[in-house]
């Protein structure tokens, strides 16, 4: 008979092998001191133990979650004032488990749904049934997934069950269990909100009419004297507000970051350190005017289109260090940017720079555009949108949509000798949406070329370009990571230290891309 404990068995046992390992072999530790212990293991043992730890606890949390559905079942309403959680002294199930776990009431819930989904079936006739998501079931019980990846899957497959056909969802099942293995929750909370878009087309857009009912902004005054805003914005209404204030933060960052020196005497050298500014909040950091007509809500002139970043006015290419040092935290300079452009709505006919050169990149490929069915995306939005949705919010902020032409690419774009034109940093945005490596925000990343334009004569082009991060930048530099990358994809291959094998890591968008969606 087989050990149903034995997945937590066999986690416990190569959890104590870890830490036995990672242990240093002299020790002046006193027994039983597990933090000393752990202070003195190398690098290299803390992260086995956490491995083999975070296995133990995802066995566990499995487990957990078919014994709260197991639970759920026997306080069902049927048994009355007999049921488990009643006898037990609760009102209902979720309670009991909250108790139990010392978790929140939210916590238990998802315990019991995700047991619930996942749990084996009895027919009429006594057989066992497979459970309603095989394929997150088979990843619980193997502790590939954690239970709130489990839970993320599952709930948004029942929410399209209705609608969707059966064989399709289960390939779509497959691939988010394949994804959310190794993938952290928030990556796969992106996975599912794209893969929902692509399963339920028909429901995206009444989702998006509930999304707009729902947003509310209200303002009220606490005893401190301090303003409370409080915001829940639907993704259209949220875009070009999110947009504008990404575009002055970023400003106030790259000044504070170059020393509001001219960055076209960085661009291209040592390292690729600020190449054109990036893409900053919508694709261009505070992008310069004349650069083309694709989605600009309020462009300046008066500038050379060669991505300075954020050149503020006055801010020549011989200024020096500003005089006082900027402190400010980012939520601070998100505060300030607020009250900036309400004080330029109030007295002035022209946005502050940054905001003025702002681009809202809305995307769609050509039949959603021309039959007004199917999914966009905006740029720093992890939410998609039905492309009738896209094509308002384009009309009324008089924007016009990056049109995606065969195979996802962006149709007509360009080529340039040494920074990236404005049409490769879109084609950029496309393929990496935010930092390719580590999927940053699309505000907070730069264009940088793979091979180095002085050092290594690397081309401008798109297979040499990606979109990092300053600090996934600075990994990959520092750690002999390699980058491969095409129009349409960007590969990342560890160095040996990290992996031994070399296996190239998949990056970009193209990594929430499953493959189901051309089922």
């Amino acid at each position: 008979m087989t050990n149903p404990l034995r997945p937590l068995e066999q986690a416990l046992d190569e959890a104590r092998a870890a830490w036995a390992a990672a242990r240093p072999a002299f020790s002046s530790t006193p027994p039983g001191d597990a933090q000393g212990e752990i202070e003195q293991m190398s690098n290299a043992g803390v992260v086995a133990v956490t491995d083999a730890i975070a296995q133990l606890r995802r066995d566990a949390d499995a487990m957990l979650a078919r014994l709260a559905s197991e639970v759920a079942r026997r306080s069902s309403a049927e048994f009355g004032a007999d049921g488990l959680a009643k006898q037990q002294g609760f009102h209902n199930p979720v309670r009991l488990l909250a108790a139990s776990t010392g978790g929140t009431t939210a916590e238990a819930a998802k315990l019991i749904a995700v047991g619930e989904s996942t749990r084996s079936r009895s027919s009429f006739t006594g057989e066992r049934l497979p459970a309603r998501h095989p394929a997150v079931a088979a990843a619980l019980e193997k502790g590939s997934i954690s239970t709130d990846a489990a839970g993320m899957i599952t709930a948004m497959l029942e929410r399209v069950r209705p609608r969707v056909d059966h064989d399709r969802a289960l390939r779509y099942e497959s691939e988010l269990v394949a994804f959310a293995t190794g993938n952290s929750l928030s990556l796969v909370t992106r996975a599912v909100k794209l893969a929902e878009a692509r399963l339920d087309q028909d429901g995206l857009e009444p989702r998006d009419e509930e999304r707009w009912q729902q947003r509310s902004l209200t303002i009220r005054e606490d005893s401190n004297g301090m303003l409370l805003l409080n915001a829940r914005l639907d993704p259209a209404t949220a875009a070009p507000v999110k947009a504008a204030l990404e575009a002055m933060v970023t400003d106030a960052l790259h000044r504070r970051r170059d020393g509001d020196v001219d960055v076209r005497s960085h661009a291209g050298g040592a390292g690729e350190g600020a190449n054109s500014a990036g893409t900053g909040a919508v694709g261009e950091a505070a992008n310069s005017a004349g650069a083309g007509a694709v989605g600009e809500a309020a462009n300046s002139a008066g500038t050379d289109g060669v991505g300075e970043a954020a050149n503020s006015a006055g801010a020549g290419a011989g200024a020096g260090a500003s005089v006082i040092a900027d402190t400010r935290t980012i939520p601070q300079m998100q505060a300030d940017a607020l009250a900036e452009l309400a004080r330029h709505c109030l007295g002035c006919t022209v946005a502050p720079a940054p905001a003025a050169k702002t681009t809202v990149i809305v995307r769609m490929d050509l039949d959603a555009l021309s039959s007004r069915l199917g999914v966009a995306t905006v740029d720093g939005i992890d939410q998609p949108i039905a492309a009738s949705t896209a094509r308002r919010l384009c009309a009324d902020a008089e924007l016009i949509p990056v049109v995606l032409g065969g195979g996802g690419l962006p149709l007509d774009l360009g080529r340039s000798a040494r920074l990236f034109t404005r049409a490769q940093r879109l084609a950029l945005a496309e393929r990496d949406g935010g930092c390719a490596s580590c999927g940053q925000n699309i505000a907070y990343v730069d264009a940088h070329h793979i091979r180095w334009w002085e050092r290594h004569l690397g081309r401008t082009d798109l297979s040499n370009g990606v979109l990092l991060c300053s600090f996934c930048h600075h990994m990959i530099h520092r750690d002999g990571w390699q980058i491969t990358a095409s129009p349409g994809e960007v590969w990342f291959i560890p160095p040996p230290h990290v992996d031994p094998h070399q296996k190239p890591r998949l990056g970009g968008r193209a990594r929430f891309e499953l493959s189901a969606v051309a089922a």
